[in-house]
């Protein structure tokens, strides 16, 4: 296996849990060896291949065995059965402060990190500087360690690890803490030494990085591999899962679509949004929302420029007129950054029986938006754009990411190239 950087097979990872801590010395000392604890799978028969120079990420929802899986190659954690198998020198930052003495300044701990990767003083003292320069934590490097805040842990632990020159870094979210220019400053470097060769595993909530960063994503779900493959791919599948509860079904669909539009009966997935929170007079409800491709396929990756559907369907208890259907795109902070709604386009509902239930479906080109994770306000009012009654408001009825279509992106909005136009004369 000469190209193969790590490779994972049959790896399991038990935990026993008990329920009272007395369970365990009953077990231990139980004459018929009764067991009192549950098998608890962090990872269970998980098997892949990463090979040299490879960028992968890692993404699973909170417990599905990210770090469980890293601390497992960086020989941190034993697994119950299976085998690792690593080939070349490993650099990695798991969890904040992990292998720092706490008691040790900056500048000790660099040297003791460089011992547990076999890298002797002198060594050590030829990388010092660009370590340094790198974490730029000035002083603070001559000071106990258990004194950084958490951002500027991060700085050193990163600063270390791929200053080392490893052949193999894997790197645990630890950036999450760091700030903005500080995460771009890594992700930059990264894509450095992951041009000279090194090999690159990391988890990451952020399914921009890993689509732009990653030549292979690995979707880990309760322990297992649920789906290995392209980024974009997995991606789609993933966030598709986590607010629908299923995957999208592109690998089963036909050509032959006779009707795009969907009938009044067809069985859509929609985001139930009855016990969300929300505010308005509530006549009339929202009771599903959702994000659609042109096959009506549910999505919560959105791409730039591509065509997609919003449906909403709401039901009434009372007769509406000139009704509107909003929707909200805000940012983590809550910032508004893009909306559209019936009233702007001269498209309301001109009327609604009681008791009617109805779809609206909005047809839309996905804007050149900054590509991150966006919240979803969606609103049901009737009146005017200046003068209406708000029926039922949805603070955040479900979150969406953007993808970049080009990875050329500015600040929150750009221009797609069609849209400008550069012209230069001499004068």
């Amino acid at each position: 296996m000469p190209n193969t950087a790590i490779k994972v097979t049959h790896l399991t990872k038990v935990y026993k849990l008990y329920d009272k801590p007395i369970d365990r010395l009953k077990e231990s000392l139980h004459p018929l060896k009764k067991q009192y604890h549950k098998d608890f799978y962090a990872l269970n028969d998980v098997s892949f291949e990463i090979k040299k120079g490879e960028t992968v990420g890692i993404i699973g929802k909170n417990g599905a065995g990210k770090s469980t899986l890293l601390k497992i190659i960086t020989g941190v954690l034993t697994p119950t059965s299976g085998h690792v198998h690593v080939n070349g020198r490993i650099a990695s930052l798991l969890e904040l402060g992990a292998g720092f003495n706490p008691e040790y300044t900056g500048i000790e701990n660099i040297y003791l990190q460089g011992t547990l990767m076999g890298y002797t003083k002198e060594e050590m003292e030829s990388k010092i500087d660009e370590i340094l320069a790198f974490a730029d934590i000035g002083d603070f490097v001559h000071q106990s360690v258990k004194m950084y805040s958490s951002g500027m842990f991060a700085r050193l632990a990163f600063a270390v690890a791929i200053n080392v020159d490893p052949d193999i870094l894997i790197v645990d979210e630890a950036l999450s803490v760091g700030d903005a220019a500080f995460q771009n400053k890594c992700i930059r470097k990264m894509e450095s030494i992951g041009e000279k060769g090194v090999t690159i595993l990391f988890v990451s909530h952020d399914t921009q990085t890993i689509n732009k960063f990653c030549q292979t994503a690995i979707w880990l779900n309760d322990g297992n591999i649920r789906e290995y493959g392209q980024p974009h791919l997995i991606l789609e599948n993933y966030m598709s899962y986590m607010s629908y509860g299923h995957e999208t079904k592109r690998k089963a669909l036909v050509n032959d679509l006779a009707d795009t539009r969907p009938s009044d009966n067809s069985d859509l997935t929609l985001v139930n949004v009855r016990m969300i929170d929300s505010f308005g007079e509530k006549k009339a409800l929202i009771t599903g929302i959702g994000f659609f491709d042109t096959n009506f396929l549910p999505i919560t990756t959105l791409k730039q420029g591509e065509e997609v559907y919003f449906i909403c369907e709401f039901e009434t208890t009372i007769d509406l007129h000139d009704v509107a259907i909003g929707v909200m795109f805000k940012d983590t902070l809550n910032n508004e950054i893009l909306t559209f709604n019936s009233y702007m386009y001269n498209a309301p509902l001109n009327f609604v029986e009681q008791d009617q239930k109805t779809r609206t479906i909005v047809k839309f080109k996905v804007p050149k938006l900054h590509p991150r994770e966006y919240v979803i306000t969606v609103a049901l009012s009737e009146g005017t754009q200046l003068n209406h009654i708000q029926q039922h408001w949805i603070h955040a009825a479900m979150t969406v990411n953007i993808l970049s279509c080009d990875f050329i992106d500015g600040c929150m909005f750009s221009l797609y190239p069609h849209e400008i136009e550069y012209k230069y004369e001499q004068i």
